[in-house]
């Protein structure tokens, strides 16, 4: 198979395009500023920017694949109007352009890295499944459900298949982010008022995702389907951050602050919504994977740490 990554300078994307060499792919990277080094054979085809006028014509021709990781993540702007604009322009309609170019082009099935964002920030009592109700959180979430519904549309007028993969927070080595934010903490032995949090969940290490694309790409019963992934192992706020205290070696420390004092005083910093982010549950179930795709996690969350801050 020929298959086009994008975001393939990315986290997310290079692991993409390791795993897909070494199971024998043909792997066309494409990049915006940063040109990691990939493995050798792969080919790069630089773009200028992502929106729904990138012309993309050269790096599809004779692709049968694309796995379209780029997207618009954080917008700085405090304005939600303009951040709902910044993301729509990359993540819905940059989307959407080559997904309708990709279906001209003969290419047979688009995977497209969505988020657990648009089930919402919380799953309460119950874990989310791939067919929970649509409540995106944010102008990222809403980008991205929108481009699943035209997706969706494109894909029936066209017949080309589609997959959507939904990955709650993405861990590994150099990954950007809250992952990035607590590794620094803990290495720096900050205290962490998370310690009275008793939450659940999901998280998924990069290698999981990525080979979850992988299985995607090529099994029959993924045309056309929604897909959540994690590590297949559910853990509070507090236990994540002690098995990545583990893996570096150095204690963490967690302060027992209950969370409605945690809550109060984080009004008080204009910081309510990051506590409730991390004191909420937001767990997955994948029953659905192993059901339909025979996929389970090749990788546990102990070991994923382990890889993640070795030097």
């Amino acid at each position: 198979m020929s298959i086009l990554v994008t975001g393939a300078a990315g986290f997310l994307g290079r692991t993409i395009v390791q795993h897909l060499c070494e199971n024998g792919a043909a792997v066309r990277a494409i990049v915006h500023r940063n040109r990691p080094s990939f493995p050798a054979g792969v080919e790069v085809f630089p773009i200028a920017s992502l929106d729904g006028q990138t012309e993309w014509s050269s790096a599809l021709a004779g692709a049968s694949a694309v796995v379209h990781c780029a997207a618009r993540v954080h917008v700085m702007k405090d304005d939600a109007v303009i951040a709902m604009e910044q993301c729509r322009r990359v993540n819905t309609e940059g989307t959407l352009n080559l997904a309708r170019q990709a279906a001209a082009a003969g290419v047979k099935r688009f995977i497209f890295i969505s988020t657990i964002g648009v089930h919402g920030i919380a799953s309460d009592d119950a874990p989310f499944t791939a067919e929970s109700a649509a409540l995106p959180h944010g102008p990222y979430a809403q980008s991205k459900w929108e481009a699943e519904e035209g997706l969706r549309a494109i894909c029936r007028e066209t017949g080309m298949e589609s997959v959507v993969i939904r990955p709650p927070l993405i861990y590994g080595k150099d990954a950007p982010g809250n992952f990035s934010s607590l590794l620094r903490a803990v290495n720096l032995y900050l205290p962490l008022p998370l310690g009275a949090i008793r939450n659940r969940r999901s998280f998924a290490a990069v290698d999981n995702v990525a080979d979850l694309v992988r299985c995607c790409l090529t099994h029959p019963s993924a045309a056309n389907q929604a897909f959540l992934v994690s590590d297949g192992e559910d853990l509070s706020s507090s236990a994540f951050i002690g098995k990545i205290a583990v893996a570096v070696g150095k204690p963490s420390m967690l302060l027992p602050v209950p969370v409605s004092i945690l809550s109060g005083l984080a009004g008080l910093l204009g910081k309510k919504e990051l506590v409730r982010k991390l004191s909420c549950s937001l767990y997955l179930d994948i029953e659905k994977n192993r059901r339909l795709l025979d996929w389970r996690p090749v990788i546990v969350v102990d070991e994923a740490l382990r890889k993640a801050v070795a030097q």
